[in-house]
């Protein structure tokens, strides 16, 4: 298990059920008109996404840099969303 963080593939196994999970809300949306439409999900999954690079990019030695980027991403996907909701 200390070789799936230390590698970051533990991140890459979140990330992909991140992706499963929008599909899923995608598809539930499509077939019934109930839930999330996948447009307004999409932002709050990239903010979670990017949160989710900022740490596998720590976990693996990246410099500062990198990591803030993945952070000020998230940032971004996360304003995003509210503003989206504000509304």
């Amino acid at each position: 298990m200390n070789d799936a963080f230390a590698s970051g593939h533990i991140i890459d196994a979140i990330i992909a059920l991140m992706l499963l999970e929008a599909v899923l809300l995608g598809l539930v949306h499509n077939r019934t008109g109930r839930g999330i439409p996948l447009g307004g999900a999409l932002s709050f999954l990239a903010s979670g996404a990017a949160l989710m690079l900022a740490l596998r990019a720590a976990l693996t030695g990246a410099n500062w840099q990198h990591i803030s980027a993945f952070m000020l991403i998230g940032l971004v996907a996360h304003l995003v969303d509210l503003w989206t909701r504000w509304k």
